[in-house]
């Protein structure tokens, strides 16, 4: 009975809801769905059929027939017509007057019946022009942000994109989501934020399709390389659409690869490599190579194809160097250190000589300007490694001083020269290249402190022992900045590594190590400035207190948490486990114990600072620390898992940053050579002409490339 009286209760409530949500629509406008009459529903079986001759007769003797008539569906006769891919049917009921084409030119393009597409385009442009190039609205299956072009960029329809674009159909280029110009702020303050970000996702995903790109751009790779950039800015900028755009971003890198690869003889390669746009080839050989790597497009650059090409260039008409054996390798690389004078003779008396040219092809730059380099380093060597116990105020007097400040001299030029051939914005995205001027600036206070420190001796007591200095002394300062100089020039040459094809990878993979190193400096950051001030001064009354217990053993008060710094340095080592066990112990003076009071047991205290000691331990070592080696050994992984194109593409750097060097190395490369000389004076001709190229587009944006 109880049950009964239970399910008698549920019924009523389910009724009474019923009846309060029927009296709520009625109060309101109802969405009503179409209803066929029945001479309509009769109209859309005999279109179904395909009977042209059927429909005609029908019309005629249904005079007050509605042609639009639509299903619940929302389908029409021209719907059907359409799906049915009947031409005749389509071509008679565009007669008929007061046809609604709809959204029919959409299904035509998705069914891919470009006979079909035609007729409706033609009949649309006919009656409506400006309409032939948008999208439908009031479409129940395409959103009307999505044009005809845009869905046959989709459905990767090759000869409906061609018909589309010779029709004169186009796919404006988006703009970015921060964009705050005009047109942009009236459309956000009226659009849906979810509509214009799927907008915006449509259209790329439109031009990014091979059959759009081959259409409208006579340099698809290029248009396939801006894209890629674009795609990956809006991935940063967009992180709700990162992965779709990310998406996009591969196909279309993909696309510039297959293109390289449909390449069936070096020649054609070296077509595709040449392209200019922008660039002179006088100053680069393969522009659209370097124009790969500036996009970061690391499987064009790393393609089979292309590396053939490359190495061509590389090696030039010196091919037998790769067949020679290790031991001659050796002793033409060593035997260079003797024969740079006659280059530079060469250079300067006879420079259209066939020993110069052999000398400036790029693997020869290469090897002259390494030997050059380890006699940069065994002077840095020499002078690092001198006695300091007898050295007097000044600078040092080893007799290598002037051949090094030469040496740097000779870098310091190098560097400007391709920072202006290559332009700013290309030279600094070479790691590299930050990586030398901040040696060649340590090198510079070097000699700085050293003239400084020579300018106080002079002055003052060059005789004074060491120990009594001033901190600052200039002679201290020198040795400081020509001790990280000289890590700086011994670490470079981590950077010949990636002409290595084992130890490239490991190279690599440490660049890679270095930016995760950099992610979590900052989650480090932020636990050890929390632990640090919870600690900085929590044991400051106990420094210096001293307790002797009665076998006279004293125990000192250690320095951890009394002050800021002290805190950080116990923090920094105890990442390491290098801090003792007894940081957090607190130390209670009992040597000077007045009043014959009894001496205090600070536990809580203690138990404090060990439990924020531990909890920092914890959080910093075990989680964090084994978080970021985790890290590493994933970035280590993925590299070897591509690394034929991880290395690959790091040795292609390497190899068009030296074929940008001069022919002579450092020093020599100070001494005005006529092929110098010549190339300084057609820049300067240039420049006074304003003549510059432009905002290349081989480079980055807006910089100007300055070609010498």
């Amino acid at each position: 009975m109880a049950l009964t009286l239970e399910t008698t209760g549920i019924v009523n409530m389910k009724d009474l809801a019923r009846q309060e949500v029927v009296s709520y629509l009625a109060k309101k406008d109802s969405v009503l769905l179409p209803k066929l009459l029945p001479n309509e529903l009769e109209f859309l079986q005999v279109v179904a059929e395909d009977d042209v001759t059927a429909v005609r007769a029908y019309c005629l003797s249904h005079p007050s027939l509605d042609i639009n008539c639509v299903d619940f569906q929302g389908t029409s006769a021209l719907h059907i017509a359409v799906k049915n891919r009947s031409e005749a049917m389509v071509e008679f009921l565009l007669t008929q007057p007061n046809i609604e084409i709809g959204d029919t030119i959409m299904h035509a393009v998705r069914e891919n019946a470009i006979k079909i597409l035609e007729k409706l385009l033609d009949t649309r442009k006919n009656t409506s022009p400006a309409l032939e190039f948008v999208g439908s609205t009031h479409s129940p299956d395409f959103p009307e942000y999505v044009t005809p072009l845009m869905l046959a960029a989709h459905s990767r329809n090759y000869e409906i994109v061609a018909l589309l674009v010779n029709r004169g159909h186009t796919i404006p280029q988006p703009h970015s989501p921060n964009c705050l110009c005009g047109e942009c702020k009236s459309v956000n303050s009226t659009i849906d934020v979810l509509r214009a970000s799927n907008a915006r996702l449509a259209s790329y995903q439109a031009m990014c399709a091979p059959e759009y790109l081959i259409h409208v751009t006579a340099d698809p790779i290029l248009a396939a390389f801006r894209l890629a950039r674009m795609l990956k800015a809006h991935a940063d900028t967009c992180r709700h659409q990162a992965a779709a755009y990310m998406q996009l971003r591969k196909q279309v890198s993909e696309f510039a690869v297959n293109l390289i690869g449909c390449c069936w003889t070096s020649a054609e390669v070296e077509a595709v490599l040449k392209q200019t746009c922008c660039l002179s080839r006088s100053l680069f050989k393969l522009p659209r190579l370097l124009m790969a790597v500036d996009y970061k497009q690391k499987e064009f650059v790393a393609h089979p194809n292309t590396q053939l090409v490359l190495q061509s260039y590389w090696l030039e008409n010196w091919s037998s160097w790769e067949t020679k054996s290790t031991v001659r390798k050796g002793l033409i690389i060593t035997s260079r250190i003797f024969i740079a004078p006659l280059i530079l003779f060469m250079c300067v008396a006879a420079p259209c000589h066939r020993l110069v040219s052999h000398y400036q092809i790029p693997l020869n730059k290469l090897i002259t300007h390494a030997t050059a380099y380890f006699v940069f380093l065994a002077l840095v060597f020499y002078i690092s490694n001198q006695d300091k116990a007898k050295q007097k105020r000044g600078p040092p007097n080893t007799g290598a001083e002037t051949p090094l400040m030469l040496f740097v001299l000779g870098h310091a030029w190098s560097a400007l020269r391709k920072c202006v051939v290559q332009g700013p914005r290309r030279y600094f995205s070479y790691a590299w290249n930050i990586f030398d001027l901040t040696m060649l600036l340590l090198f510079g206070l070097t000699f700085a402190f050293w003239l400084a420190a020579k300018y106080e001796t002079l002055n003052e007591h060059e005789e004074l022992e060491r120990k009594y200095w001033n901190q600052h002394d200039p002679t201290l300062l020198a040795e400081g900045t020509f001790c990280l100089a000289t890590i700086f020039a011994f670490f470079r040459l981590l950077s010949f590594c990636q002409l290595n094809y084992h130890l490239g990878p490991l190279q690599v993979s440490l660049g890679k190590m270095t930016v995760d190193i950099y992610q979590y400096l900052k989650v480090y950051a932020i636990i050890i400035s929390a632990f640090a001030v919870g600690l900085a001064h929590f044991y400051q009354y106990y420094d210096g207190m001293v307790y002797e217990d009665e076998a006279g053993m004293k125990t000192v008060q250690a320095s951890s948490f009394i002050s800021l710094p002290d805190t950080l340095k116990t923090l920094f080592w105890a990442l390491f486990c290098l801090s003792p066990l007894e940081s957090a112990d607190v130390v209670l003076d009992n040597r000077n114990s007045s009043d014959g009071l009894p001496l205090a047991q600070h536990t809580y205290t203690e138990r404090i600072g060990y439990f924020c000691f531990g909890c920092f331990e914890v959080i910093s070592v075990i989680v964090v620390l084994n978080m970021l080696i985790a890290t590493m050994s994933n970035t280590y992984q993925r590299v070897i898992n591509n690394v034929a194109t991880e290395w690959t593409f790091g040795k292609t750097e390497m190899y068009l940053n030296y074929m940008y060097e001069t022919t002579l190395p450092s020093p020599y490369n100070l001494v005005p050579t006529p092929i110098g000389v010549k190339a300084a004076a057609e820049w300067l001709f240039r420049l006074c002409r304003h003549k510059l190229p432009a905002k290349c587009c081989t480079s980055y944006a807006n910089i100007v490339n300055i070609q010498l």
